[in-house]
This record gives C-alpha cells, structure tokens and sequence, in this order.
C-alpha cells in the first residue's frame, strides 16, 4: 500500500504523477511537506513540470500560499544581505553566503521555493574578529553567552556564536570553515575561501564554488545531526547536483574536490542517498565514487537503516518503527564525527543538565 509520505517522495522525484493522486491523497501529501517545511519546493517542481493544473485547487491554495511566502521571504533576506554587506564593508571586509542565502541570491534552483531562519555567511579566520567588530557596531550581539559556550565555538566550532540583530531579531551565523575543528575529517577553511566568486551586483558579497555549495550541503546534512528537515537538505542537494551536473566536466571537478577537501564520506552518502530517495540523476563516475567511499561491513549497514528512518519526513503519517529512536541515534553519532569521545560525553551531559530557560536559548 502507497502511503502519504511515499506519494511525497514520488511527487518530489516525478511531479507528472500528480495527475495520479486522489484529493484524500493530496490532504496527506500536504500535510507532511509542511510539516518538514518543503511544501513551497513541491509547489515549484510542479510548476516548473507545468502539472500544477492538475493539483486539486484546495491542494494547490496550500502550495501557492507558501510559494507568496516564500518570494516575500527572499525579498526580506535580500534586504539583510544588504545590510550585512554595509555592516563589514564598512571594514574593508567581505564575505560569502551559505547555504540558502547563496542559493537565493545566485538564483540557483535549490533557492526557489527554499525558507530558512538564520544567514550563513563565510569569512576567512583571520578575519574573524574584524567582522565581529564591525557587526556588533552595526547591532548585531553574541548569542551563547556563558563561559563553555563561547569556548565550545571560539576554540572547537567551525563559526563563531550564533549572533542576533538587536532590533530586528534577525540571527547571523559567521563560519570560518564547514566542520568543527574537532571533527575527524579536514577541510581546508582557506582554500574554501580561495574559490569563492564575486556575486555579480553585490559589493563585497560572493559566493562559493559549485562544487564547495555541493560539498557543504553533503556534510551540513551527514554531520550535523538535525534531521527534523532532513528531507530538505536532501532536496537542496538534489537540486544543486541536477543544475550543476549538466555539465560534464562538472563531477570530475566534483570528486577532485571532495578528496582535495577531506569530505569524500559526506558527498559518497549524498550522492547515494539522494539518488535513492529522489532519483537524482548520476553519471557512472559519480556512483562509482559513491561505492568506494561509502562505510561498510556492520557498521555500515546500522547506518543505512537509521537513515533509511532518519531520512524520511518527521511526520505520524511517515513514522516507521523505531524512527525517533533512528533520528536519536543519528544526533548522536553527529556529535561523534564533530568531536572525539572524551569531549563529547561531558559537553551531552552539560546540554542534558541545563535547565529549561537556558536549553530554549542554546
């Protein structure tokens, strides 16, 4: 029997079987690509299909609302952009956006229909304490204030502590690299910064190569451990890979990189997971990489069913046996690939330990 949640999936791989679906099939559908915030995203890979006439218009209302939303979003982010650029120019610095931010400001496909809370930006580590500087006098404050917490960012973390507008509340997340300078695999923050481009018509605002905005999709989503939106960053890296893979030369560069950059684990289970849960379309010198670096034996195969749960929309609709206990264990082995085992089990105990008010804040 086809559930809601794999008339989802089906949908986000092949919209034209949105002709297929009972209006009590698209009451579920609905409901579980809101819930895991890709509910825009569907609307958009509908329209870009030109099915979304064949939606059911009370379906259709619900897509349609949040892809006003999500223009009226962009729109605001733009304008913050706008801001942070002021901000650091005023220091003679630049910076490059990540993640959603780049994706709607380079006019990627990954960036339509894409909500996020917070913008990620990149500068080198050397100029980090000059763009704290300089965000602070344009308002922006340190979050995270107690003692552990700052050394936990400033000394182990891949950023500094989350930063917040104190008029706007809008939170900025400063990355000097892609993962913590504790975890076991090394990419080279400097070299990342190196083959960063100018974003034509923003002043000092640049954006990462195609192939780092690969990469650091894959690790963001296979290190770090919220896989409440897992589906989502899935679908961003599905999308950067259908957009830049149509060119040729684009995997060679791809791989080349990853082994450049330590990340060949994280773009191996990117590129198999997508493929099987999207249909994301790869060429034999992506899969072949995908089976070399992708872990094996025991280890492996516990793995592949924890993201096989973990992977899948956090929804009652999707919920299999044993899936919040597949996305703990995956929170969990998060923290195992940031950091080794003698830092890991105090830092778990001290977020267990803290009381509520301070746990809403972290």
């Amino acid at each position: 029997m086809t559930t809601p949640c794999d008339q989802l999936l089906a949908l986000l791989r092949t919209p034209e079987r949105a002709e297929r679906l009972s209006e009590s099939d698209w009451d579920g559908v609905v409901r579980i690509a809101r819930r895991c915030d890709v509910l825009a995203t569907l609307g958009d890979r509908l329209q870009s299909a030109g099915v979304a006439g064949r939606v059911p218009r009370a379906a259709w209302w619900h897509m349609e609302g949040e892809l006003h939303a999500a223009a009226a979003h962009h729109r605001n982010v733009r304008w913050e952009v706008r801001r942070i650029a002021e901000a650091l120019g005023s220091s003679g610095l630049s910076f490059a956006l990540l993640k959603g931010s780049a994706y709607v400001l380079a006019e990627l496909a990954a960036g339509r229909g894409r909500v996020f809370h917070d913008v990620d930006i990149l500068v080198p580590r050397a100029d980090l304490a000059r763009a704290e500087a300089a965000l602070e006098i344009h308002g922006w404050v340190t979050l995270h204030r107690e003692g552990y917490d700052q050394r936990y960012y400033r000394l182990w973390m891949h950023e500094i502590p989350p930063m917040q507008h104190v008029r706007r509340g809008t939170t900025l997340d400063v990355h000097h690299n892609l993962l913590p300078l504790t975890a076991p695999l090394h990419p080279d923050g400097d070299r990342l910064w190196a083959a960063t481009v100018p974003l034509p018509g923003w002043s000092g605002v640049r954006i990462p190569a195609e192939t780092d905005l690969v990469l650091h999709s894959a690790a963001h989503l296979f290190f770090d451990g919220a896989f409440e939106m897992g589906l989502r960053d899935l679908l961003d890296l599905d999308a950067l890979l259908r957009e830049f893979g149509r060119r040729n030369a684009f995997w060679a560069a791809l791989t080349r990189r990853a082994e450049q950059q330590d990340l060949m684990r994280p773009l191996a289970d990117g590129l198999y997971w997508s493929r099987r849960m999207l249909g994301t379309p790869l060429p034999a010198r992506a899969l072949r990489f995908a089976e070399v670096h992708r872990r094996r034996g025991f280890r492996g195969r516990l793995v592949e069913r924890l993201f096989t749960q973990g992977l899948r929309p956090d929804h009652p609709l999707c919920a299999g046996a044993g899936a919040a206990l597949s996305r703990w264990l995956l929170y969990v082995r998060s923290h195992t690939l940031r950091m080794p085992l003698h830092m890991i089990v105090p830092h778990l105990l001290r977020k267990a330990l803290r009381t509520p008010r301070d746990a809403a804040a972290a």
